[in-house]
């Protein structure tokens, strides 16, 4: 990967007499895109890193990163929670750009200015395909659309799907980032249908982060025909293709799906995927996830799932009445020998899917570098950033150009920095409480401002800007 600006240590000496705004001194700096792993200064102005420096600089505010890992932010390419309450948990477990890519918004206007000059972190969002779709058919607005609505079991007619089209046309055209579908949540949106919008993708260039279809190995249309379908509709339309959550929706036969993916990959697809580091997921208990023969698709029964309301154990009974009532319900489906398996993979990026009441909305990148890279030396820390930081900017890049200075420590890049001990970092929310914040971030900056500092969340602080693709 290129450096955004060409520069060389032997220049550093221009800086001798420049007072920069604030200065990370003494850290020990990462970049995951060049692999530069070594004790630097680090100015920054304007919000912007001005100089990487191997001697000391002069700033009117200094942080004193010595002993601590300086890194770029990570950039979450799940993030359903996108309000005040989510926000200091992402910060404080070192995001610094939050986006809501999978099931996304049908107005992406009015979504980027509800949180203009509001938030901690940066924002952006998808076009959805989800929220479009429900609008067309004519059902109430929802997160994700009930098992019996009109947005999940009705197939769309030659009119409405013209009328998706050209909404989710609008939304790339007012600067939605990505294309987000959730294809098991809308079972008789069609193939065709996917192509479709993927093909309105493909103008764009904006990848499409996918739900997939289908779970479980015994039928016809399985989990295998839903990666399929992924890698198939960005071959034919040449729109990105990014399987979401991989590991949620393939459960037991996940390290054979990526190995799919990577295998499209050496083909010379431009596909990819994420996980998430927990053995749990969690979801809405209307939709059509659930619908009869749940239990046979995903390998599991009601004792697997958990009310997240009272953290209750689900029976029959149980089941049943919250199915009428609707709600969220952590879904225990994965063994941890298998997450360690995706969560090290060189082909997967971490993204959280994070949402109140899972801990993986407070604690994913901090379990991440706690757990699984000093713990249990699953990956190597570099690699970690990759996946948390450098490939997930990068999956967005062509579509958004913003991201192209997110995810480095660069002269030019944003100055999105995280400051964290690598030998205390770790998630602390739980499935019992999930609302508990990560320990070990000692800093987070966004443009520059610390919107966690000593390890402390700042309250009344929003330097986060819209991450935004090309307004056309």
């Amino acid at each position: 990967m290129k450096t955004l600006f060409a520069f060389t240590f032997a220049s550093l000496s221009a800086f001798a007499a420049e007072t920069f705004d604030t200065v990370i001194a003494n850290g020990r700096v990462m970049d995951p895109a060049t692999g530069l792993d070594a004790v630097r200064h680090i100015g920054i102005s304007d919000g912007t890193i001005k100089a990487i420096s191997k001697t000391q600089l002069k700033g009117k505010s200094t942080i004193n990163a010595k002993g601590l890992v300086v890194a770029p932010g990570f950039v979450d390419l799940h993030q359903h929670g996108q309000g005040p309450e989510d926000y200091p948990y992402k910060a404080m477990d070192g995001v610094t750009t939050a986006l809501e890519l999978e099931v996304g918004t049908a107005d992406v206007d009015l979504w980027y200015k509800l949180r203009a000059g509001k938030t901690p972190i940066n924002f952006g969002v998808s076009i959805g395909h989800i929220p479009t779709r429900i609008s067309v058919m004519g059902d109430k607005p929802a997160f994700l659309p009930p098992a019996n609505s009109r947005g999940a079991k009705q197939r769309a007619t030659p009119e409405q799907l013209a009328a998706i089209k050209k909404k989710i046309e609008h939304g790339l055209k007012r600067g939605a980032v990505a294309v987000g579908f959730g294809l098991q949540y809308t079972p008789e949106a069609t193939q065709w249908e996917s192509l479709e919008v993927f093909r309105i993708a493909a103008k764009y260039n904006a990848s499409c982060h996918v739900h997939m279809r289908n779970k479980g190995t015994d039928s016809g249309l399985n989990i295998h025909t839903a990666v399929h379908e992924v890698i198939a509709l960005s071959a034919i339309s040449g729109a990105p293709g990014h399987i979401v959550h991989i590991q949620s929706t393939g459960n037991l036969v996940t390290p054979r799906l990526i190995e799919m993916v990577a295998a499209a990959q050496k083909r010379g697809l431009d596909v990819s995927c994420e996980v998430y580091p927990y053995t749990a997921g969690m979801t809405d208990i209307k939709s059509a996830i659930f619908d009869p023969g749940w239990q046979e698709r995903a390998g599991i029964t009601y004792n697997n799932l958990q009310w997240v309301a009272t953290g209750e154990r689900l029976t029959k009974a149980t089941f049943e009445k919250y199915r009428k009532q609707g709600g969220k319900v952590i879904v225990h489906a994965n063994p941890e020998s298998l997450v360690r398996q995706v969560v090290a993979s060189p082909h997967t990026m971490i993204a959280s899917d994070g949402f109140m009441g899972h801990p993986r909305n407070a604690g994913c990148y901090s379990r991440i570098l706690g757990k699984y890279v000093r713990e249990n030396k699953d990956l190597p820390l570099m690699l970690a950033l990759k996946k948390c930081a450098l490939w997930p900017a990068q999956r967005l890049e062509r579509c958004a150009p913003a991201f192209q200075k997110k995810g480095r420590l660069q002269v030019g890049a944003d100055a999105d920095i995280i400051i964290f001990d690598a030998s205390k970092v770790i998630d602390k929310a739980t499935f019992k409480d999930a609302a508990q914040f990560s320990a070990g971030i000692q800093y987070t900056l966004v443009h520059g401002v610390p919107v966690v500092k000593n390890g402390v969340f700042q309250k009344n602080s929003f330097p986060g800007k819209a991450a935004r693709g090309t307004i056309r």
